[in-house]
């Protein structure tokens, strides 16, 4: 059973500067919400009951968010506002269940997934990306039943526009499963147009085993310097580790650029 997730937090955010000059980008509201906030939700509906979250030095005001207890008390003590009560017993629930590990050089997804290995205890954990909401279904929820059904790594999947590959981690898929789910031969991150297998990307949500941390500690800095997690997972899938490409039902919105952060309030605002 999957009960870990994992949810990186250290990016600089540049595509949403200048506000991310004085803010952190996850904190930014979203229809009233910390953008944040709506990951943790996902988790909580998906049954997970520790999320650790990956932060950098400069963005200490994430932890210090959920853990403002005297603000809050002094406030109840002197106005008895059920609104304030509901939101501090919110985030005492949120507290209870998260954990912070930090990751002070933006070294990629790769780098950030290894600062949590002495956390995770199960053979498998989820981890979700903060720049990509999916909303109207728990993507988290459904990729976990597919996980017990094939005991196997899930990774959510969605068609791209053709032109825009060189954005994503682009699977080639093999064996159809069902109507919603392949098997992975390969993922390629973020490949010239001409060069894409397809126009099925990863999103932000993945079902990965124990066993990658090892896979990760073997790479050298891929494109732009990083340490892409996208080639850990290739690296498991060249020795047979199955992986399932999850087309979800949920309707996706990108929170990591401009325009798309003020889409998001708009769309989630229309629920």
């Amino acid at each position: 059973m999957i009960k870990q997730a994992i949810i990186p937090l250290a990016g600089l955010g540049t595509r949403l500067l200048p506000l991310t000059s004085v803010f952190a980008k996850e904190l930014l509201p979203i229809n009233g919400r910390p953008a944040v906030e709506y990951i943790l939700d996902e988790c909580i509906e998906a049954g997970i009951k520790e999320i650790i979250l990956i932060i950098s030095d400069k963005k200490k005001m994430i932890k210090d968010y959920f853990f403002q207890d005297s603000f809050y008390k002094k406030i109840l003590k002197k106005k008895k506002d059920p609104r304030i009560k509901r939101e501090y017993q919110k985030i005492l629930r949120y507290k209870k269940m998260i954990k912070f590990v930090y990751q002070n050089k933006p070294l990629g997804t790769g780098d950030a997934v290894m600062k949590t290995k002495k956390y995770i205890k199960s053979n498998y954990f989820l981890m979700l990306l903060p720049d990509d909401l999916i909303i109207q279904d728990n993507c988290s929820k459904s990729m976990i039943d597919i996980h017990r059904k094939y005991k196997s790594s899930v990774m959510a999947s969605m068609r791209v526009n053709k032109k825009t590959v060189s954005r994503w981690g682009i699977f080639s898929l093999s064996k159809k499963i069902s109507n919603n789910n392949y098997f992975i031969n390969d993922v390629i991150e973020k490949p010239k147009i001409n060069d894409a297998p397809s126009n099925k990307a990863v999103i932000g949500r993945y079902i990965l085993p124990k066993k990658i941390f090892s896979e990760i500690k073997k790479l050298k800095p891929g494109k732009g310097g990083e340490i892409h997690i996208t080639d850990a997972i290739q690296n498991l899938i060249n020795k047979k580790n199955l992986f399932i490409a999850h087309n979800f039902k949920g309707k996706y919105l990108d929170c990591g650029t401009m325009h798309g952060y003020i889409n998001s309030t708009l769309e989630i605002s229309k629920l």
